[in-house]
């Protein structure tokens, strides 16, 4: 994906448009994280404390998330006082992130010039280096993803509605909700990987050595998703679901790819327990793979409360998801599997969501708006082949620009 991204040849072509596209939600992100400095903003307490587990990992070997880091009296399993949430832990074991979160978030750290002030902007962005690099790859991946689908128009869709989206800004630069876009990156790749490897399935090839990229690829996704939240592992057998649909004629050749793909993602996890199985095993045994609270779906305020975060992560899909949903129950045309596949899994997502209280449904409420950008993508692109197509486009341009305009002049206002 990177290497046609940034193809010369491309150079003002849709993917310059992207680019272009992406440099715009980079700024609003340091705009945001240099406003925050400010005005005395800090990440969740938590937060800081990963960053000095992954530290002590890095230098020292002492895996983050188990009973070598995990040893003070603070870590009780209560809820955060800030913003943030939760570090549950179990007999010193953190039962929702592997040491590869922690590790991440410490990274910037090991290169970080010392004249370099933390409360500073240059130092937060520094700071905040991983997960911008995750926000822009997410956003690259969902152009990638729906145009291949969609076409350019269904591209620059997606896209603007991530790039403008004050939900995917706030979830790589603001300070209480730093952590989850690795993972949500992660679910996204593994399920259109899997996806496109399952296509390739219709030809008469060697399944693994002719797809050992896209596998490894797919093991890559696999060990960024469960690796930041382990939860989000369900994505998992999700992709493996979608393979199924994609390629019914080859299903032992599905189950091998899809095993082998996990066989990666289980190396690069074993990886980020420093190669030591023993202590990888008890962390997983510990591990809280599913919240699930039944008792959510019969209170009100509940729906309410999903509605209320949708509308306010992004304005413009509540805007047009509901012409889309109308247009996908009207339209034979617009019910095909690049449209149902990611509506059922942002359906999926909203059930975890709302099943998962606190910081797991954050994880999978990203995960539902990753997916609903490219359900609208595709939809609006298929409207805009019809003969209003002048009428859609119009109406589809003002609302992403109207979105676009809003979103840079909350931002603007926020000094």
């Amino acid at each position: 994906m990177i290497r046609r991204f940034l193809d010369p040849d491309a150079v003002g072509s849709p993917q310059f448009i992207a680019a272009a596209l992406l440099l715009v939600y980079l700024l609003q992100c340091a705009w945001l994280i240099h406003v925050e400095v400010v005005h005395g903003s800090v990440p969740d307490s938590n937060h800081d404390l990963c960053i000095y587990h992954g530290l002590e990992q890095w230098k020292t070997g002492a895996l983050a998330g188990t009973p070598e880091t995990l040893r003070s009296e603070s870590f009780t399993g209560m809820p955060s006082t800030a913003h943030g949430g939760y570090l549950r832990i179990v007999d010193g074991y953190d039962q929702d992130r592997s040491p590869l979160y922690y590790l991440t978030c410490a990274a910037p750290y090991l290169v970080k010039p010392a004249a370099l002030p933390s409360a500073s902007s240059v130092g937060q962005l520094w700071a905040t280096a991983p997960y911008l690099f995750f926000g822009v790859m997410l956003g690259g991946s969902l152009w990638y993803v729906t145009r291949r689908l969609y076409g350019n128009a269904g591209g620059y869709i997606a896209l603007t509605l991530y790039c403008f989206s004050p939900g995917m800004i706030m979830a790589v630069a603001g300070a209480p909700n730093l952590g989850e876009m690795g993972g949500v990156w992660g679910a996204f790749g593994t399920v259109f990987t899997a996806i496109a490897v399952a296509h390739t399935l219709y030809a008469p090839r060697e399944v693994v050595l002719w797809n050992a990229r896209r596998i490894f690829l797919l093991g890559l996704s696999i060990a960024l998703l469960a690796g930041n939240q382990f939860s989000l592992a369900l994505f998992a057998l999700v992709a493996l679901a979608c393979m199924f649909w994609v390629a019914p004629v080859r299903p032992r050749a599905v189950a091998v790819i899809w095993a082998t793909a996990v066989a990666v993602g289980g190396a690069i996890f074993l990886a980020a327990y420093f190669f030591r199985l023993p202590v990888m095993g008890r962390g997983l045994s510990h591990a809280r793979w599913i919240d699930f609270a039944p008792g959510a779906f019969a209170m009100p305020a509940s729906y309410g409360q999903a509605l209320r975060s949708m509308a306010a992560e992004s304005p413009a899909l509540m805007v047009a998801l509901p012409v889309a949903l109308i247009s996908y129950l009207a339209w034979k045309r617009a019910r095909y599997f690049g449209n149902s596949a990611p509506l059922l899994i942002a359906a999926l997502a909203l059930i975890l969501a709302m099943a998962s209280p606190d910081f797991p449904g954050r994880g999978f409420h990203l995960v539902l708006l990753e997916f609903l950008f490219v359900f609208v993508a595709g939809v609006f692109a298929d409207l805009i082949e019809t003969p209003q197509r002048v009428f859609i486009v119009a109406g589809i341009f003002g609302l992403l620009t109207a979105s676009s305009l809003r979103n840079l002049l909350q931002l603007a206002f926020l000094r």
